[in-house]
């Protein structure tokens, strides 16, 4: 099998957990299975971008516009979704949150403060280095997270 085939493959699979894993969220909330609802969370799976919930929701409207999904829902579906840890999101004070889909793996942002541009990294010394801190001050993490605010090369051009 191809790796193209394979990377399908991986990620049928993931949206189906994923799919399931909202689904059981829902009922223990004793909230509705509705396709707004799951059109949500395709979207946001879909998507490589950190997302304000307005986003979104053009995102669903462009792409469904027979789809009757209001912005409500919309607020209330990622709540729901941050509140159960499937997606987390970045703070821009009072321009509101950006979210992305939680089942990624872990990186860390640098967030451009004019053009709010988000770009994600991983670096493992830093990973390292963070662990060994709060070992040698006997912290035992659990999780973290870290953003870097400037200005890209884009804007500093």
């Amino acid at each position: 099998m191809s790796d193209i085939a394979t990377d399908f493959n991986d990620k049928t699979v993931e949206y189906a957990q994923l799919l399931s894993d909202f689904k059981s969220l829902l009922k223990e909330n004793s909230l509705k299975f509705t396709v707004q609802r799951e059109v949500i969370l395709q979207t946001l799976y879909a998507s490589d971008k950190h997302l304000t919930p307005e986003s979104l929701h053009h995102l669903i409207q462009e792409k469904f516009p027979e789809l009757k999904t209001g912005i409500a829902t919309v607020y209330r579906t990622l709540a729901l979704l941050e509140n159960s840890n499937m997606v987390t999101s970045l703070s821009f004070g009072a321009q509101g949150k950006k979210y992305e889909l939680g089942a990624k793996e872990h990186h860390d942002h640098m967030i451009c403060t004019a053009c709010e541009n988000i770009t994600e990294f991983v670096d493992e010394e830093i990973e390292d280095r963070q662990h060994k801190i709060a070992d040698a001050l006997g912290f035992k993490m659990s999780d973290h997270s870290m953003q870097i605010y400037g200005i890209c090369k884009n804007c500093q051009n």
